[in-house]
């Protein structure tokens, strides 16, 4: 059984004070939560990396954002066979 694919969420300090960083983070997962059932591939894992216009950036073009990351993770995977998670 192929495992579900994961994401981890990362702001650094160049974003902004903790609140600013919350809220990219919170934002990124929302789009994730759109995006990675429908694109991300099973056993692997992703990061999302918030920068500064992560906060300001209207939704629909950051989800559309993450979905355009994706598509290009995910052909960039089937050109070169990686390891995914779980399989030697």
């Amino acid at each position: 059984m192929p495992l579900a694919p994961r994401i981890g969420f990362t702001a650094s300090r160049k974003v902004g004070m903790a609140v600013e960083r919350n809220r990219a983070r919170r934002r990124l997962r929302a789009a994730a939560e759109r995006v990675l059932p429908t694109h991300g591939e099973p056993g692997f894992d992703y990061v999302a990396i918030a920068r500064r216009e992560t906060i300001t950036r209207a939704f629909a073009d950051l989800v559309a954002d993450f979905t355009t990351a994706m598509d290009r993770l995910n052909a960039k995977a089937r050109q070169r066979p990686l390891s995914p998670r779980g399989e030697g």
